[in-house]
Parts: C-alpha cells; structure tokens; sequence
C-alpha cells in the first residue's frame, strides 16, 4: 500500500494537541527566534526606506492554527525582539501552513489577502509598506531544500575550522 500525495489544495494545519503545547512555549523566546531568522533572510533585502518606515514600529506576527504570536520591531534597518504589547501597530495573522507558502513564495500575500487566509490589522499604511516590500522579494525566502540534512552537515563541514594535528598523528 503506498500513500498518495495529498491534493494540491490540501492544506496542513498544526494538530490542537501540538498547538497547547506550543503555546506554553515563553513569547519572548519564539519572538528572538523569529527576528533571528527574519534578520538573516530578510533585513538586507528590504531597501532603505523601508526600513525607516518600519523603524519604532511594532508588529505581531500572529500564527492562528499554532497559537503562536511573535511580537518584534523595527529598529535601525533590522528586527528586535520585544515582549508582547497590548496594541501592536500592526498585526498579520495566517494559519502556519499559508505563512509557510507565503515565505516560499508560492502564493502572495494579496491571493491570501483576498482569500481570507491572510489578515492584517492595525496600520493600513504600514501594512502597505509590509506588503509591498514582501511582493518585492526576488527569491523565496524559505526553501526547506536547505534544512534536509545533507544541506545542513555540508554546510556545518564547510564552518568547521580544521583540527589541529595531535603530534604523531597527522598526516605523513
């Protein structure tokens, strides 16, 4: 018996006994986590006025189906974590498997917009902005191909300084 693929509009969504669990994780901690990434992918490709625009301001990522919020800022062309606040200015909410399609860019953001997937809350002019400069991404910016674990241990090998020799041990 083999397993078919799943439909093309299949679409996953975080198992309620999962999501409980994930919601214990601290905020703070998925919020660092977060940034850490969107610091890595993003911040250099977001041109320089987007960026100012995006300075002071404070954004909650809100993943529905997990009931994971990642609450963070702009601060001088990158992204800082920060703890939840009350009334973020601006707030995006998806479930994880429409932000997952987003970040590859097999869907944009006006498609999830429109098909009540995606919802922004807050600021419409800094939700614009946030739109704007996602449709503006030239590459995807998550391809899971880069976290299968060949990928992964060829670029571990590629950091790993080299050992030094022990003596009498090293090559002849």
């Amino acid at each position: 018996m083999t397993a078919s693929a799943p439909p093309p509009d299949h679409r996953f969504t975080v198992p309620p006994p999962l999501a409980a669990l994930l919601t214990r994780l601290p905020p703070y901690l998925g919020s660092l986590l977060l940034v850490t990434g969107l610091n890595r992918v993003l911040a250099r490709q977001l041109p320089a006025d987007v960026g100012a625009h995006l300075n002071g301001r404070r954004i909650r990522i809100q993943v529905r189906d997990a009931g994971l919020r990642f609450d963070f800022r702009g601060q001088d062309g990158q992204f800082r974590a920060c703890a939840p606040q009350q009334n973020p200015d601006l707030t995006l909410s998806a479930n994880a498997h429409d932000f997952l399609r987003l970040a590859r860019r097999l869907d944009d953001p006006d498609t999830l917009f429109f098909n009540r997937r995606l919802s922004m809350e807050g600021d419409t002019e800094l939700g614009l902005v946030v739109k704007n400069a996602l449709d503006a991404l030239e590459l995807p910016v998550f391809d899971p191909a880069q976290w299968a674990p060949s990928a992964v241990f060829a670029r571990l090998q590629r950091l790993r300084p080299f050992a030094p020799q022990r003596p009498g041990h090293g090559p002849r």
